[in-house]
């Protein structure tokens, strides 16, 4: 008896299928010959089913949290590090707990609080603070500039860096902070 599913597909290919159908089948088939080369034949051929129930069987429920956190992580500093070489092991670290929920990072300041002290920080540095402000700040926190910089998460510092250094515009600053916070929240 001849396999159903075949035989819908048949139906398909040689009565409903239009050009563009008859490509992506092309392609597919094309795609299926090369596994099958690959892995030696059907019989060879890896199981997915398969091996998500031997995965899943292999972990502790209770420590598949901070796997899959760690896993997460690793993936992250691997972009990361790809994407810019140029970052310190420091700056790639403290980007990584920034992004990634779990770590020490978890005691965050909330994502306003951060974009207020940006402003402040970025309007003090572009000299475009007011003399009260910058007073009342300090007497307030003593030398805020420094520790407003050590509370900033890392993306945001090297936002503002950039900024500063008239790498980035406004424009481009505001909407990678925006981006920032949005990711952070």
């Amino acid at each position: 008896m001849a396999n159903p599913e075949l035989v819908r597909t048949m139906d398909y290919i040689l009565n409903r299928c239009d050009e563009k159908s008859i490509d992506a089948v092309a392609a597919a088939v094309v795609r299926r010959r090369r596994e099958l080369a690959m892995f030696g034949g059907t019989a060879n051929l890896p199981d997915p089913k398969k091996m998500a129930r031997e995965v899943s069987g292999q972990i502790n429920v209770g420590a598949s949290i901070d796997g899959l956190r760690e896993t997460v992580r690793n993936m992250a500093l691997r972009i990361i590090r790809q994407e810019a070489p140029e970052l310190s092991e420091d700056q790639i670290a403290e980007l990584a707990a920034t992004w990634i929920p779990g770590g020490s990072k978890d005691r965050a300041l909330p994502p306003d609080l951060i974009r207020e002290m940006a402003d402040q920080f970025v309007s003090f540095s572009t000299r475009r603070m007011s003399a009260a402000e910058e007073q009342r700040l300090r007497k307030e926190m003593g030398d805020w500039p420094q520790r407003y910089w050590k509370a900033l998460p890392g993306v945001v510092r090297l936002l503002i860096t950039d900024y500063l250094n008239g790498e980035i515009g406004e424009k481009e600053y505001l909407s990678k902070l925006d981006s920032a916070l949005l990711v952070s929240g």
